[in-house]
């Protein structure tokens, strides 16, 4: 019988759609999409609420909103892309390097829509394991480059496992990678830093011209409803990926939330203070009751519950607290309500004993 289906590539039909943090009941609380629990800053609300012109398109490049992130570091506006958020980017980056037969290097596990992006592009994922203490391997993702590479993503602090790459780490790794591969450094997570050493990417920029910065308005910031994410890098690059852009994808209100955050720096750096000191505390608590937890850079933890993830993952739920399971590796926890941490703790409390009793072969400290 002929078959009268549409076509669709092999890879596709089998490629996984990304899944988001599942959602949390009324009662509950949403620790799975590494979110930030705070309301907008002030006047980010009155702003995205002044723009009624739905009739309208919006500025297609963003102007406004590169101008402002270029003057922030030093760097021209042709230097900044604006896109609904950093994975689209990553997309964009993807589809303007790459083609069937060409490799893309990353960690593993590290952000999940990385296999997606490469597939999607027509490329093929090389995945390089992490070190046992959940950061990257740069010397092993820097012998993996080969002359079919056309990018290699860092991502830093590696989501979901919470090391960062540090800046001698990062050095030492460039000068192994040929000018002519792409170096993506994704700093979804960079404002939740706090360790002196970490790589930070925009000051690298004049002397890694290989190099795009990638940063987000979703974490930090907490605009993650309205998708907005910038990339920082050479100009002929960010041309290369603005004829790759789905055109006018950046709403008028996501821009205007955007410029609004931008200008309250000192009251975002307050939360991100705080968020950044409730991480810390977590981590200490979560070392002092057994688990083996990964140095946490952004604003979530990681428990490595391995063969045991579903049954940790259904207990945290059981208990209010819904978090990202992945596979049989582990348990990302995003930093939420200071109301939360208590009922985490106390469920996690209660698993690790239970978990290291369980027969495995993947210890859990």
């Amino acid at each position: 019988m002929t078959d009268t289906r549409v076509h669709i590539r092999p890879e596709i039909a089998v490629l996984p759609a990304y899944q988001q943090g599942r959602q949390a009941a009324a009662d509950a609380f949403k620790l799975s999409s590494n979110e930030n629990p705070f309301p907008p800053l002030p006047g980010v609300v009155e702003a995205v609420q002044a723009q009624t012109a739905f009739n309208r398109y919006p500025d297609a490049s963003a102007l406004a909103v590169r101008a402002v992130l270029a003057n922030r570091f030093g760097l021209t506006p042709d230097q900044v892309h604006v896109a609904p958020g950093s994975v689209a980017i990553l997309h964009e980056l993807a589809r303007a390097v790459s083609a069937p037969g060409d490799e893309v290097v990353y960690a593993w596990r590290s952000f999940e829509a990385y296999p997606g992006v490469v597939t999607v592009a027509g490329a093929t994922s090389v995945q390089v394991p992490n070190r046992p203490d959940g950061g990257h391997d740069l010397d092993a993702m820097a012998a993996a480059v080969t002359e079919r590479t056309r990018m290699v993503i860092v991502c830093s602090p590696n989501n979901p496992t919470g090391p960062v790459v540090t800046a001698a780490e990062f050095d030492a790794f460039m000068t192994r990678v040929p000018a002519t591969v792409l170096v993506v450094l994704d700093e979804a997570y960079a404002e939740f830093v706090t360790e002196p050493t970490a790589v930070r990417g925009a000051p690298l920029l004049e002397r890694y011209p290989n190099l795009v910065v990638l940063r987000t308005f979703s974490k930090a910031y907490g605009l993650a409803g309205l998708r907005v994410g910038y990339a920082l890098g050479p100009t002929y690059v960010l041309d290369a990926v603005r004829a790759c852009a789905i055109p006018l994808s950046v709403t008028a209100q996501g821009q205007a939330a955007a410029l609004a955050s931008l200008e309250r720096e000192d009251e975002l750096l307050e939360r991100v203070a705080e968020l950044a000191q409730s991480r810390d505390r977590i981590v200490a608590a979560l070392r002092d009751q057994g688990w083996d937890v990964p140095d946490a850079q952004g604003n979530f933890v990681w428990l490595p519950t391995g063969e045991r993830t579903t049954h940790a993952a259904d207990a945290f739920d059981r208990a209010g607290i819904i978090v990202r399971a992945f596979g049989n590796e582990g348990i990302r926890i995003s930093i939420g309500e200071h109301e939360a941490v208590e009922t985490l703790l106390e469920t996690a409390a209660s698993l690790v004993e239970d978990l290291q009793m369980a027969p495995s072969d993947r210890p859990l400290r």
